[in-house]
């Protein structure tokens, strides 16, 4: 990453000022998690960790997921993003006293989408964008 402005997410290889989130204030560990941690989520934290000072990581509810949802990234994590409503029923049924009194937004969007996907990208940093700012009001 040297010499990328770190506020600005990378789309197809250039920055796009247009997508950039607008959280700014509070820093914050965020989680997005998604099925196997090969599109959907990973695209998530490929375009907003850094973004603002936040950390984002990204993980997967199946057993075959590029990184696996782990007790240690719950723990860590000051919101979770899941991508579908099963996601946060497997991380629930599993881990419900970590979860407890987090955070978690469930932005429904289905496994439709590849990795980066333009249209995904925009959705991701649209549902950012509002979770934000509903909190830095």
């Amino acid at each position: 990453m040297s010499g990328e402005n770190p506020e600005t997410p990378k789309k197809n290889g250039r920055a796009d000022s247009e997508k950039t989130p607008k959280s700014k204030d509070r820093k914050m560990n965020i989680l997005f998690v998604c099925s196997q941690n090969k599109r959907r989520s990973l695209t998530a934290e490929k375009i907003l960790n850094g973004v603002n000072g936040h950390i984002v990581r990204s993980a997967g509810t199946e057993n075959n997921s590029r990184v696996k949802v782990t007790p240690g990234l719950l723990g860590w994590a000051d919101i979770i993003f899941c991508f579908e409503k099963k996601h946060l029923r497997r991380i629930n049924e599993k881990y419900s006293d970590l979860i407890s009194g987090k955070k978690i937004v469930t932005m429904n969007v289905p496994d439709d989408y590849e990795y980066m996907d333009e249209e995904l990208q925009d959705i991701i940093c649209s549902y950012f964008d509002n979770y934000c700012s509903e909190i830095e009001e």
